[in-house]
C-alpha cells in the first residue's frame, strides 16, 4: 500500500513542504515529471514549488511509454547529475505520467535499463522517494505495484511489477480534475 496520503481541495499546496523534507545531505535535486497537457497551464507548474536545481520534464502522453523512452529520460538525468543527488521523483498527470515517474524512480534506485525489470519482482532495491499526483480519475496507476511500458524490440507490453514500484506518497486534490477536457472527464 501507499505509505502516505494527503487529500482534499487545495492539497497540492502541501507538495513544496513534502519535497523539502526529502532534500537531505547531497540529495537536493527533485525530478518533476509533468503531463505534457500542463505545458500550456503554467499555473499548475507554478504550484509545484520546483527550485532552480530541480529538473522538470513534460511527459509525452499521446502513446504509452516505451522502454526506450524511459531509458532516454533516465540516461539524460544520470548524465546531468550523479543519481545519488536526486531526493525525490514527483509525477503529476494521468496514468502514463504516473507510470513514467514510477519507472524513473525504479531505475534511479537500481540502475540498468527499463527492459531489465519488465516482469515480476525483478527490482532488487527501492527507487528514490516517489510522490504521485493524479489529475484524472480511473487509471489507478497511482495505487498499483506496476508501471506499464512497451518494449519496441520485443513488442511486449509489460510492467515493472514490484512492491518497490508503489508510490511512497499520494496527493489527491480534486481541484486538479477541473482542467480535464469535458469529453475526457466523462470517461474518467
Amino acid at each position: 500500500n501507499v505509505g502516505h496520503y494527503t487529500f482534499g481541495e487545495g492539497s497540492l499546496s502541501v507538495l513544496p513542504s513534502v519535497v523539502q523534507k526529502k532534500r537531505l545531505g547531497p540529495a537536493q535535486h527533485v525530478i518533476y515529471l509533468v503531463d505534457e497537457y500542463f505545458r500550456e497551464n503554467g499555473s499548475i507548474v507554478d504550484q509545484l514549488g520546483a527550485e532552480s536545481q530541480d529538473r522538470l520534464i513534460h511527459v509525452v502522453t499521446d502513446t504509452e511509454p516505451t522502454t526506450n523512452y524511459i531509458d532516454g529520460i533516465y540516461n539524460e538525468l544520470i548524465n546531468e547529475i550523479d543519481p545519488a543527488k536526486y531526493s525525490a521523483v514527483v509525477g503529476i498527470g494521468g496514468g502514463i505520467t504516473l507510470d513514467t515517474a514510477k519507472a524513473i524512480s525504479n531505475l534511479l534506485g537500481n540502475g540498468g535499463r527499463a527492459s531489465d525489470y519488465q516482469g515480476w519482482d525483478l527490482l532488487e532495491m527501492p527507487g528514490i522517494y516517489k510522490i504521485g499526483i493524479p489529475t484524472l480519475s480511473g487509471t489507478g496507476a497511482e495505487a498499483t505495484r506496476t508501471c506499464v511500458m512497451t518494449n519496441p524490440n520485443t513488442g511486449a507490453k509489460m510492467g515493472m511489477n514490484s512492491d518497490y514500484s508503489i508510490y511512497d506518497q499520494l496527493i489527491l486534490d480534486p481541484n486538479l480534475t477541473l482542467s480535464v477536457p469535458r469529453e475526457q472527464y466523462f470517461y474518467t
